[in-house]
């Protein structure tokens, strides 16, 4: 092991109490999506601390951040990004509060080494992934257009190396009717309800004609408020997903169609809208999953999560970042290897434990050695840049 990568290793380790520290206050402070106020302010207070010019609100996101060190030396630009965001009820049940410490683990380490470096350090803050995430704002306007690389660690039960995500959008159906008394005079009323009935049994019949990666869930989120009165009005919300977004876009009108037949077919009318920000499909590379797991590999880890470029069952925000630079987003083990589901409250339990402290830590260090290689390592970014310029 060369001695820049030990001095990055020994500087997360000065780093070890502050760095548990943020990881548990986040935890206990749990914040949901654009309300990361404490959580932003803390990391942003360490960032300032370690040298970085930190802007913050960013890109119209009030807890949004980017946090910058320039080293002085020509060279590129390397993000790590950061989350905090929990979820509703159960707190920090997917594990953002050790993403957003992994980040600043990362960064210091790096900030402290920052003249054995060259190029720019960045450490991005992205609100709100678990709804309308920051990374799609980032990557909409234009923040990734100076950066050439980016990569976030997500607590996980494995070691995984990575995999690519589902493209998602998010429909909200909007059914407007007529209301009259359901027994007394029906053939004066025009039910929005079965018109967002309609709509699920209408999707129902277009399963059987997508492709085997489609996923399309959804739900009524209002449909009258008492059954003598025929409901005006009926509100439905799908997520429907596919591996990739230009198929993804081809279901998405076809799911609409099935809303506007609806509507048709019982003389309401209809809106539709977006309720939430569309996530891309993620395109992990491959050529900076090697060099994340070979840090591993010297940081003792011998078990992974092969990298799978096939399977895809959840959706990021980090995917809208694959599009526009070469990224990846591997999952650091917390559970000892066991299997613990995340969104829930002993996911965010095992968080806050000793594993979930050593995990973060090994990640923090892992992360800096990977952003110092394509920051010195000229060939190692090329290649990189490489196998994105071909993947898009």
């Amino acid at each position: 092991m060369n001695k820049l990568y030990q001095r990055l290793i020994q500087q997360v380790e000065v780093d070890r109490e502050t760095l548990i520290q943020v990881n548990d206050q986040i935890y206990q402070n749990p914040e949901l999506g654009n309300q990361e106020f404490f959580a932003s302010e803390l990391l942003t207070q360490h960032l300032r601390e370690a040298g970085f010019f930190v802007e913050m609100p960013y890109r119209d996101l009030k807890t949004g951040f980017r946090a910058t060190l320039d080293t002085g030396r020509e060279g590129p630009s390397i993000a790590v990004m950061g989350e905090y965001d929990a979820l509703p009820d159960i707190g920090h049940g997917c594990g953002h509060n050790m993403i957003g410490c992994i980040a600043l683990g990362a960064a210091r380490a790096l900030a402290k080494e920052s003249q054995h470096l060259r190029g720019k350090i960045i450490m991005l803050g992205t609100p709100a992934e678990e709804t309308n995430g920051g990374k799609v704002v980032y990557a909409a306007t234009g923040v990734f257009d100076d950066i050439d690389a980016a990569m976030i660690v997500h607590p996980g039960s494995k070691n995984a190396l990575g995999s690519t995500s589902l493209a998602i959008d998010a429909l909200e159906f909007v059914f407007h009717g007529r209301t009259c008394h359901a027994s007394g005079n029906p053939e004066d009323g025009i039910n929005a309800l079965d018109g967002a009935i309609l709509t699920f049994n209408n999707i129902n019949a277009l399963r059987q004609h997508v492709t085997s990666d489609v996923r399309i869930h959804g739900v009524i989120t209002e449909g009258g408020k008492a059954p003598n009165v025929t409901p005006d009005l009926a509100v439905a919300r799908f997520y429907v997903r596919a591996k990739k977004r230009t198929y993804l876009n081809e279901v998405v009108e076809k799911v609409k169609n099935c809303a506007r037949a609806a509507a048709l077919a019982t003389g309401c009318t209809v809106d539709i809208s977006n309720f939430e920000f569309s996530n891309d499909n993620m395109k992990p590379n491959v050529e900076m999953t090697r060099v994340w797991e070979a840090h591993l590999k010297e940081l003792g880890v011998t078990e992974f999560k092969p990298l799978d470029l096939q399977a895809a069952g959840g959706s990021t925000d980090c995917g809208n970042v694959s599009q526009k630079v070469p990224a990846i987003h591997p999952s650091i083990c917390i559970t000892n290897g066991q299997e613990v589901s995340g969104h829930s409250r002993d996911f965010a339990s095992a968080t806050v434990t000793n594993a979930g402290h050593e995990a973060l830590l090994l990640a923090a260090k892992g992360v800096a050695m990977t952003v110092a290689d394509l920051l010195m390592n000229e060939d190692l970014l090329h290649r990189v840049k490489e196998e994105f310029s071909k993947n898009n």
